[in-house]
C-alpha cells in the first residue's frame, strides 16, 4: 500500500486531430480531481493546434510541445522527459474520459500495488453507427479483441497506450518505449515484465476511443497490428502465444473453404463460417441493441480477422522463412531515435 497520494503527469502524442484534442481537454476539464499535469506533445502536425490548446491554458496545467514527426513512441518518451510527476498517464489524442477518471486512477493506484496499469476502451453513446461497430469489433471475444488481459489476470494484463499508466522512475529505468512505430505499446509491457516489474487491470477507467471512423482505415490499422505482433514475438519469445496465430488460420480457413466448395463441391468448412458469423451477429445485437450496429459489426469483424491475419502472415512469412530483419522488412514501422 502506498500512503503518499500519486501525482500524475497525462501525456498526448498527437498528429493533427484537432477537433479530437478539443474534446479530450475538455472531458479534462470535467474531471472531478484537477490536481495533474497535461503534456502535449505535438507530432510534427501539419495543422496548428496551439488555437486549440490556448483555449485551455488558463483552466488546466498544460504544456504544449511541437516536435518534428517521429511517430507515437518517441514522442510520448519526448514528452515524458518533460513531466514533473511520479506517474506517467499515456493516452490517445482520440479518447474521452469520464470525469471521474484522474480520482479512480489515484485511488486504484493507491488499493493495486504495481509498476504499470491499464484500462478498457468502449464506444461512447455519442459516436456514430460504425464508430461503434468498430468498437465492438476491437472489443469482442469473438475476435483478437477478445485476447486481452482482464480482472482475473491482473499480473499479466498487457496495458496499451490509448489508456496507461507508468511510474515514471520505472519508464526511465527499461528506456521508455521502444524505436517501433507500430506495437510499441505491448511492447514496452513485455519489456517492463522482463525487467521482473508488474503491470495490473483497472476496471474503473475506461476510456471512450474513437478509433477509425471508416472500414478502409480500419482495415490499415488492423493490418499493421499484424504486421507488428511476428516482431514482438522475435523481440520476446518468452510470451509468445499460439492464438496470435488465430486470425491467420481464420483467413487460411476462409480460403480452403472456398476452394473446397468450388472445386470439392463442398461445404463443410464455410458452414462453419456461417455459424460464425451468425454468432457475431447475435452477439453483436446483444451488446449494442441495434440491428443496424450489429450489421456492421460482422463486416468490421471480418476486416479486423482477414486484415490482421494477413498482416501477421505476410510478416512472419518475411521474418522466418525469408529471415529479413524487422526495420529491413517493414522500414516504416521503424524509427531512428
Amino acid at each position: 500500500m502506498f500512503s503518499q497520494k500519486p501525482t500524475l503527469s497525462i501525456i498526448v502524442a498527437i498528429f493533427n486531430r484537432k477537433d479530437e484534442l478539443f474534446e479530450l481537454l475538455n472531458s479534462l476539464n470535467a474531471q472531478t480531481d484537477k490536481d495533474f499535469e497535461i503534456i502535449i506533445v505535438d507530432d510534427g502536425s501539419l495543422m496548428d493546434l496551439k488555437p486549440t490548446v490556448h483555449q485551455f491554458e488558463d483552466i488546466l496545467n498544460i504544456k504544449y510541445f511541437k516536435k518534428e514527426n517521429s511517430g507515437p513512441g518517441l514522442s510520448r518518451n519526448y514528452g515524458s522527459k518533460r513531466a514533473a510527476n511520479d506517474w506517467l498517464i499515456f493516452v490517445d489524442s482520440d479518447v474521452i474520459v469520464e470525469k471521474d477518471y484522474i480520482e479512480n486512477i489515484k485511488k486504484d493506484i493507491l488499493e493495486i500495488p504495481c509498476d504499470a496499469f491499464g484500462g478498457a476502451d468502449k464506444a461512447h453513446k455519442g459516436f456514430n453507427l460504425m464508430q461503434k461497430a468498430i468498437s465492438y469489433s476491437m472489443t469482442s471475444v469473438f475476435t483478437t479483441g477478445g485476447i486481452r488481459g482482464n480482472k482475473k489476470a491482473v499480473s499479466k494484463f498487457q496495458p496499451r497506450s490509448f489508456n496507461m499508466g507508468v511510474k515514471k522512475e520505472v519508464f526511465e529505468k527499461v528506456g521508455g518505449f521502444s524505436e517501433m512505430r507500430i506495437g510499441e505499446d505491448p511492447d514496452l509491457s513485455m519489456t517492463l515484465w522482463e525487467n521482473g516489474f508488474s503491470t495490473a487491470f483497472f476496471d474503473n477507467i475506461a476510456v471512450y476511443h474513437k478509433r477509425r471512423v471508416d472500414f478502409g482505415k480500419f482495415s490499415k490499422q488492423v493490418y499493421q497490428f499484424g504486421c507488428a505482433r511476428p516482431i514482438l514475438n522475435q523481440r520476446h519469445p518468452n510470451y509468445v502465444k499460439i492464438s496470435f496465430a488465430f486470425p491467420s488460420l481464420f483467413l487460411l480457413g476462409y480460403i480452403l473453404g472456398f476452394i473446397e466448395y468450388f472445386f470439392l463441391k463442398g461445404g463443410i468448412i464455410l458452414s462453419f463460417y456461417g455459424l460464425y458469423t451468425f454468432m457475431v451477429l447475435i452477439h453483436a445485437l446483444i451488446v449494442t441493441k441495434n440491428i443496424a450496429i450489429a450489421g456492421m459489426a460482422v463486416i468490421s469483424t471480418y476486416i479486423q480477422m482477414f486484415s490482421y491475419g494477413y498482416g501477421f502472415l505476410k510478416s512472419w512469412i518475411l521474418l522466418n522463412v525469408l529471415k529479413k530483419k524487422p526495420e529491413e522488412a517493414f522500414p516504416k514501422h521503424f524509427h531512428k531515435s
